[in-house]
């Protein structure tokens, strides 16, 4: 016999929890190890329990379920619960992730549960940025950032980020003198952030043009952002010319 399917449930309707619950426990080859109301608590549970699957509410106030996905990173299997929206099920369905369209029947789980089973069998990983690039329309800029740490969520307003650095595989956030660590490309901080107030000075570097305090000519064709609080940042000639566009 298969050892059980760990599930996490997130839903913050207590109802709608309670009808995934029922129909996972009708299933003896299922054990839910968590059951979450919220997007803070389920990334806690995850990062704590590592479940073999996550069946997770899009519509969630807080943090969303893409935001909550965000979090959790590619190698999370996930079933999508999702009220009617058009953006979200054309996503799912141009990259095959699954979803359960509520209201749904205990058949339509069982019957997602075991494409997951197959899913988790081949291996086969959600592509996260993808899915949420084409599930969720953006409506401006980016107001806060969200940062995974462990267990934990920090939740970064933009206002507070001075500036932005990529590290190998990974971005990091500085801000009022601490450093916060993402798995995301400096492109994609790019795209997210307001190219009024965010700039990207040098292929490693992007700025809050709020905190320069002047910029300063290094050596040929080479500047120097001084920050207001003497932090010294490299400038390209590409980057001088999107940053004069600013200043």
């Amino acid at each position: 016999m298969d050892t059980p399917l760990r599930i996490v449930i997130v839903d913050d309707e207590a109802l709608a929890r309670a009808v995934v619950r029922e129909y996972a426990e009708a299933d003896t080859s299922v054990e839910i190890v968590a059951d979450c109301a919220n997007g803070f608590e389920a990334v806690k549970a995850v990062s704590e329990l590592k479940p073999d699957l996550v069946l997770l509410d899009v519509q969630m106030p807080k943090l969303d379920g893409f935001e909550v996905l965000e979090l959790l990173g590619r190698d999370q299997h996930v079933i999508f619960i999702t009220a009617y929206d058009q953006y979200a099920l054309k996503a799912f369905e141009v990259h095959a992730v699954d979803y359960l369209l509520k209201p749904f029947s205990a058949d339509r789980f069982q019957e997602a549960i075991a494409r997951a089973r197959e899913r988790l069998r081949a291996k086969t990983l959600v592509p996260v940025d993808e899915v949420i690039r084409a599930a969720k329309p953006r409506t401006g800029p980016a107001g806060r950032v969200l940062i995974r740490d462990g267990a934990n969520v920090h939740v970064l307003p933009v206002d507070k980020i001075d500036y932005v650095e990529a590290q190998d595989d990974y971005v990091a956030f500085k801000s009022e003198g601490k450093q916060y660590l993402k798995d995301q490309t400096l492109s994609a901080v790019e795209e997210a952030l307001d190219p009024a107030r965010f700039v990207r000075i040098h292929r490693s570097f992007i700025l809050n043009v709020d905190r320069i305090s002047k910029v300063e000519l290094y050596a040929k064709d080479s500047r120097m952002a001084i920050l207001r609080d003497g932090t010294r940042l490299p400038v390209s000639r590409a980057g001088y010319a999107r940053l004069s566009q600013l200043l």
